[in-house]
């Protein structure tokens, strides 16, 4: 099997920097420059998009570099946006050139096999996209920490440590493969959920079981439709009519309701509340496609759990309706 795909395509990850206090703006302003390269932009908000230039390396009569160069030059000129570049043959590759470059620098990696290899293996296994904590941590037990050591470690050997599975994917990407393409979807859709307290609520118990229930629904809503939260903002309304908003993009797009929910509490914890009569909380979501996230791959037992036991919920609601399961700290006690 060769180190790439068998078309092999030509990807550039754009990294913006200096979108300053405008930066949905600006950065909707760079979206829109970038489709005058090629139509195939797929948005990454807040502040990075993923082009497929295959078909326009011809129609510019310049190689990937050269593009990358191209798109550099663009953004600082009509912008005066600097922007970091990765380029390679998947998106995969072209997201960790990018991160391998200096701030508005461009490193591109040549669809060879030779090069892909003399790319990927010197870099540490946490690297890979996808690839976690405690999956480095447990492939460090056994002598494997670059991306080097996976290509020389049997893959039934991987896969007695990993799991099939896991050692596959990881395998895969191990050899610079990703089959993800790059969709020319408009910047993500957003949805959200509000929690209006009956009276001026201080108790942060009471915020923080509203938070959790905000997080269910939105959980529940973003696997029903096939999406991923990409970013979340948390909204707090007083009683006075102020209102304060903080928000994350979040290191792995997901609608797993316990990572959206611990991502809103520790967004929760920077507002610094103390005896604040809180009207409502809203929790909202900038969303993307499911099917062009990474997973993160995870070795933790109680993780696998979680997620079987969270399918096996989603399908009792859609049978029974929404409220048939309820997390403990929910459930409304008897009268």
């Amino acid at each position: 099997m060769s180190a790439v795909t068998t078309r092999a395509r030509s990807v550039l990850r754009v990294q913006l920097h200096g979108l300053g206090p405008a930066g949905q703006e600006r950065y909707e302003q760079a979206l829109a420059l970038l489709r005058d390269l090629t139509p195939l932009v797929q948005a990454l908000p807040p502040d990075a998009a993923d082009l497929d230039v295959t078909g326009a390396l011809r129609f510019f009569d310049r190689d990937t570099g050269g593009l990358a160069a191209m798109a550099a030059l663009r953004l600082a000129a009509h912008l005066g946006l600097r922007a970091t570049i990765g380029a390679g043959p998947n998106r995969m590759l072209a997201a960790m050139a990018a991160d391998a470059s200096a701030p508005g620098q461009v490193t591109v990696v040549a669809p060879d096999p030779g090069a892909v290899a003399a790319f990927l293996r010197p870099k540490p296994l946490d690297a890979l996209h996808g690839v976690g904590p405690a999956t480095a941590r447990t492939l460090g037990e056994y002598g494997l920490h670059r991306v080097g050591d996976l290509l020389d470690v049997p893959l039934l050997t991987l896969q007695r440590i990993l799991g099939r599975a896991t050692a596959l994917t990881l395998s895969q990407r191990a050899r610079g493969l990703d089959p993800r393409p790059v969709t020319s979807d408009a910047a993500p859709r957003s949805t959200g959920f509000s929690h209006e307290f009956g009276h001026d609520e201080l108790d942060p118990a009471a915020h923080r079981r509203a938070l959790l229930d905000l997080c269910e629904r939105l959980g529940l809503r973003l696997r029903t439709t096939g999406q991923v939260a990409v970013r979340l903002a948390l909204n707090i309304s007083y009683a006075d009519g102020a209102t304060t908003q903080r928000s994350r993009t979040l290191e792995e797009y997901t609608a797993h309701t316990p990572a959206l929910s611990t991502a809103a509490y520790d967004l929760y914890s920077r507002f610094g509340l103390q005896r604040a009569r809180v009207r409502t909380i809203t929790v909202r979501a900038e969303l993307t496609d499911a099917r062009y996230a990474v997973q993160q791959l995870l070795l933790d037992p109680a993780d696998g759990k979680r997620r079987r036991i969270e399918q096996a919920a989603d399908r009792a609601r859609t049978r029974f309706g929404d409220q048939a399961i309820r997390p403990g700290t929910l459930a409304r006690p008897r009268r």
